[in-house]
């Protein structure tokens, strides 16, 4: 297998494939994928490549970025650039699939790399328990915890996820609605999804109420077709629903297509509260109602994470970053309405 075989099973370029073997950011994150997907199958390994490689590990460091499609990992990405920069390091950007294993990816970058230190924007407990042991790497995890993982060469940054969705499905319940329905996540949950549907089940339960978990959670994936066709098939399923918690931004933002497509306005017939806070959101219409995260202190403080343990070493670190709600106008008080949510 050759680099000439990887880009004609992959159908590009052989410059292309080149520039992500070696981490270049001037590639198209479906492209990317293509690639990444050929060589994982077919074991490859650039051999070639390997001085070159070699010669870039003492100052570029790999960010492993889970979905090519994640709006909140696009503008973390560039605050981490930035900051490594700051530093004098550079970033060797590679692109995964939302569902991935990115730690057997970062198990192989080691072995061909040998890199001082490995940066996560997501991933998934499951894949850092099967595949993160040969990682020898000092590596940080943001948007996700590692505190429960247990290895002694991963920290991690993140928001307190079962904490902000308890606000957020709080904020419906105070304003009337008790049809709540969830998009995002998957069959079996996520570390993530299971902190944010634990935060909305809490927030029911503090009311004495209990959340419909089998009929009104329509898992997928975070990206805008994901929203759109969950959101009808959620509606079509429940068109009692008087509100959808969705588990990111651009999920909600292809829920609300869909139900305008349903003939439903938001959020005159149904409520939609997102989950990021992503700069967009506060420009879609209707302006979205978000949970906000603090990716301007995950991308600094996880870089400074990341460079004092490949400096200094020392035991794993796992912080918590803030969050608020940011209103904005697609959610309706059905108190003032005179409607009712059951």
């Amino acid at each position: 297998m050759t680099i000439k075989d990887i880009a004609r099973l992959a159908g590009c370029g052989v410059a292309t494939v080149s520039r992500v073997l070696n981490g270049q950011p001037d590639v198209s994150p479906r492209t990317r994928e293509r690639v990444l997907a050929v060589v994982a199958e077919h074991d490859f390994r650039p051999n070639s490549n390997a001085r070159r490689l070699k010669q870039r590990a003492d100052t570029a460091v790999p960010v492993l970025v889970q979905g090519t499609q994640n709006m909140l990992f696009a503008g973390l990405v560039e605050q981490v650039q930035a900051h490594l920069r700051d530093h004098g390091r550079q970033a060797a950007l590679y692109y995964l699939d939302e569902d991935a294993d990115g730690a057997a990816f970062a198990a192989r970058l080691c072995r061909e790399r040998r890199p001082a230190g490995i940066l996560f924007l997501g991933g998934t407990a499951r894949a850092f328990q099967r595949s993160f042991a040969a990682v020898t790497a000092p590596c940080v995890l943001l948007t996700g915890s590692a505190r429960e993982l247990g290895f002694d060469n991963l920290s991690s940054l993140t928001t307190d996820d079962e904490a902000a969705a308890f606000q957020a499905a709080s904020y419906l319940l105070d304003r009337g609605h008790r049809a709540i329905g969830v998009l995002g996540g998957s069959r079996p949950l996520t570390q993530i999804g299971l902190r944010r549907l634990a935060g909305l089940e809490r927030a029911f339960g503090s009311r004495g109420l209990t959340f419909d978990l089998d009929r009104r959670w329509e898992p997928c994936r975070y990206d805008l077709e994901g929203g759109y066709e969950a959101a009808r098939r959620l509606m079509e399923r429940c068109p009692e629903l008087t509100a959808l918690f969705t588990m990111s931004d651009v999920t909600a933002m292809g829920a609300i297509r869909a139900l305008g497509d349903l003939g439903l306005r938001v959020p005159e017939d149904v409520s939609v509260m997102g989950y990021d806070g992503i700069p967009m959101a506060r420009y879609c219409v209707p302006r979205l109602t978000t949970i906000c995260q603090d990716t301007g202190l995950m991308a600094r403080r996880g870089v400074e994470l990341l460079l004092e343990r490949m400096d200094r070493g020392g035991p794993p670190v796992y912080e918590t970053a803030p969050f608020r709600l940011q209103e904005g106008e697609s959610v309706a008080d059905l108190r003032q309405s005179g409607k009712r949510g059951s």
